[in-house]
Formats: structure tokens, C-alpha cells, sequence
């Protein structure tokens, strides 16, 4: 199933946004509360003196997109789970099915991360941390709020990651959650975060 998912994103957007469409109307009125309290949850328990992890609003996207666009060519290759312009992280924002959140310092935005819900009770997970800030810790907290947001939901928490990705390859290879599901074309692999 993600297979076709996955060729039905990247050569079929027409019919991808009509999936997404179908799938934020049921999510939003199956999971919609459930979240919100899963997220609220699992933000509340965060302790860190130096960041702030919440999510985002209409008033973040101009910052979102300048994270994104001041980002070196190599470290968005395999990075790409919406379109990157105002106009498409402003439909991604409205989706019900689409949590987007972020990382600041102070009113910097130093990090993205993101779950995609789907009504089947999965979930994809990925994040995006600004170069200045990478190894300090944000991406651990990171991975916990999507993670716990998605057990406390009881959804699977999931991911394709490709092998060529050295960075994101090195960034989970002491992430004792993961494990790896099934190899997928182009050199992905499909992986599941496991609550211990």
C-alpha cells in the first residue's frame, strides 16, 4: 500500500490531493479532538529552558518558508512532503490531517517537524532543523512530540528515509524506536517508531 502511495504523491498530484482532501474530512471528524489533546499533551511535557515547540499558525508561514528557502540545496534532496511556497504551506497549514509545528528560539523559527495522519491509523513523520541548530538537542524533542502525539492517539508512527540520506541516515542510527519495515524503490526504506 505505500508503494502506491508513494507513486501516486510523486507522478499522480491531481489525484494525491484529492486522497488528501477525502482523508483530512474523515480524520477531522474521527481523530480531530483526539489529537488535540494527544498534542497538547505531549507538549506539555516537554521541559527545555532554551526552545519553544508548538504549533504552527498562519502568522509562521513567512518564517517557515524562509527556513526552508535559506536551507543549502543538498539538505532539501530528499526533504519534500509538500510544495515549499506560501501559497502550498498555507493549504498544507489548512489541512486537518497535516500537523504542522515548529521550534524557536525565541521568535526564530529554528525547526520544522510535521505528522501526515492517515484515517487507517498511520502516521509519516518528518522534521527540518536550521543548520545553526542541528546537534543541540531540538531534534531529540522533536522526535518525542511526534512520536508521543502519535502512540497517545494509537496511530503507527512511520517514515520512508533513503539510505543515500547520510545525514538523516546518521541522525537515527542510535534511534533504539526505529525499526526498519521493508526496502522501497529508489533506494527507501520504510520505517516504524515503536513505543518501548
Amino acid at each position: 500500500m505505500e508503494r502506491f502511495l508513494l507513486f501516486i504523491k510523486h507522478h499522480l498530484n491531481f489525484v494525491w490531493k484529492i486522497i488528501e482532501l477525502i482523508n483530512g474530512v474523515i480524520f477531522w471528524i474521527l481523530f480531530m479532538k483526539r489529537m488535540e489533546r494527544a498534542l497538547a499533551e505531549s507538549l506539555a511535557s516537554v521541559v527545555d529552558n532554551i526552545y519553544r515547540f508548538r504549533k504552527l499558525t498562519k502568522n509562521d508561514l513567512g518564517s517557515l518558508h524562509n527556513l526552508i528557502y535559506s536551507q543549502e540545496s543538498a539538505d532539501l534532496t530528499y526533504f519534500n512532503p509538500h510544495g515549499f511556497d506560501i501559497a502550498s504551506l498555507g493549504r498544507q497549514l489548512q489541512n486537518p490531517s497535516f500537523l504542522m509545528m515548529g521550534a524557536f528560539d525565541k521568535e526564530k523559527l529554528a525547526g520544522y517537524f510535521f505528522l501526515r495522519f492517515f484515517s487507517n491509523r498511520k502516521c509519516f513523520v518528518g522534521r527540518l532543523i536550521d543548520k545553526p541548530y542541528r546537534g543541540k538537542g531540538i531534534g531529540l524533542v522533536m522526535n518525542r512530540i511526534m512520536y508521543e502525539t502519535a502512540w497517545k492517539m494509537g496511530f503507527r508512527c512511520l517514515s520512508t528515509i533513503s539510505k543515500n540520506n547520510s545525514l538523516v541516515m546518521k541522525a537515527h542510527s542510535g534511534n533504539k524506536s526505529m525499526v526498519v519495515l521493508k526496502e522501497l524503490p529508489g533506494d527507501y526504506l520504510l520505517v516504524e517508531f515503536l513505543k518501548k
